[in-house]
This record gives C-alpha cells, structure tokens and sequence, in this order.
C-alpha cells in the first residue's frame, strides 16, 4: 500500500474535487451561472488527456531513436488512456454545453478542434490494427503519433484562439463568458483535481501495460 501512496492520493483528489466542487460558493457569471462548477470535472479531464498524449509523444520519440518496442507499447498505452479522457473530457463539455448554450454541440472552433483531435487519435488505431508486422507497426504508428500531437496543439491550443466569434469561455470575441481565471476559493479545488485526475490517467496507463504484459508471458508460455 506504501508504493501506490499517490494513487490513493489521486482518488483522494478527485473525490474532494467532486464533493467540495458541489457546495463552495462560485462567482455567479452571465450565463454560465452555476454551470462553471463543471470547471472541476472538465478541465481537468482534458489536462489528463493532454498528458497521456504528451507522454505518448515522448514515447514514440525514443522508440525512433533506439528501435525498443517497449516504447512503442508505453505509446500505444498512453494514447488508449488519453481517448478514454478524451471522451469524459467530451463529454462531460457536451453536458456543459446544453445548460450554457442550448445544445450538445455548436459551430465552435474549440469544440470542432476537440472533435477532430478524437478522430485523429482514433485513427492512429485504426492504423496499428491495420499493420501486423511488429516493428513496422511501431515505426510507422510513431511517425503518425507525433503528427497527431502537433496538430492537436493547433486545433484545441491554436486556431480557437486565432477564430474570431467563438463563444468557448476565455476565448477573444466572447467577453459575455470570458473567464479569467477561478477566483482564490476554486482554485482550491480545480488545481488538486488536474492533478488527481492525471495521477488516475497514469494508474490506468499502468494498469493497461500490466495487462499487455501479463498477455504477453502467456503466449510465451503456450
């Protein structure tokens, strides 16, 4: 129990996020009103899903520099935990947006950049299941991953904020939702929660390689 301290400490985080996250007072903003509470599940999904992709990256850049599959499986693992984010992050934006907006999903430079991030990653699975040979799959699948990556950071870091008219909070030309900043109260908790929902992300990374493992030294016994 000792060596898995900061997972309990991740589940820790997330539930206080969960639990204070509903009962401390919010600023009351035009149209988000009590809706911004959503900030502590959302945003920090997202930061979880950035991080596995960061580390999927990173992983797919030194499988090309030495050749180590086990690289390209920390890759590979990193990329199936960050679309799990990807779709809570999704999701959970989706339910923010029919209490703000109306509707599940609107013509808005973030969300359609959110939208062909997934669909890129995605992709990249599609890929690795289309090529059998071991290190062909890896090489190529790196190749892409890294591409992904750059243009995740263009469409959901980028082009929303070069986009005029969108009404993402924070972004230019939105100055009715334009949210600074959580005030000192919030960030109490929205700070803990990227990081309990990060160390989570990382548990299941873990998790998952534990599994493939585990897969592995069986069709090596058979």
């Amino acid at each position: 129990m000792k060596q898995n301290w900061w997972r309990w400490l991740g589940g820790l985080l997330i539930l206080k996020s969960i639990i204070i996250g509903l009962l401390i007072p919010v600023p009351q903003l035009p149209v988000i009103h009590e809706s911004i509470r959503n900030l502590f599940y959302h945003v920090p999904m997202w930061f979880a899903m950035m991080t596995m992709f960061l580390c999927g990256v990173i992983n797919s850049l030194r499988y090309l520099k030495n050749f180590d599959i086990r690289y390209d499986r920390l890759a590979v693992e990193s990329v199936n935990t960050g679309i799990l984010f990807a779709f809570l992050g999704l999701f959970t934006g989706m339910i923010w947006a029919r209490f703000t907006w109306g509707d599940f999903w609107v013509n808005d430079p973030q969300l359609n950049g959110a939208g062909i991030t997934i669909l890129m990653y995605l992709a990249y699975l599609v890929l690795r299941h289309g090529i059998e040979e071991e290190q062909k799959r890896a090489r190529i699948s790196a190749v892409y991953n890294i591409f992904a990556f750059v243009l995740m950071i263009v469409f959901i870091g980028i082009l929303p904020r070069l986009s005029e008219g969108s009404i993402h909070p924070g972004k230019d030309g939105n100055p009715a939702l334009g949210v600074k900043g959580p005030d000192a109260t919030m960030r109490l908790v929205f700070y803990p929660a990227i990081v309990g929902w990060v160390i989570i992300a990382l548990t299941i990374r873990k998790i998952r390689l534990t599994h493939v493992y585990l897969n592995e030294k069986l069709l090596d016994k058979e």
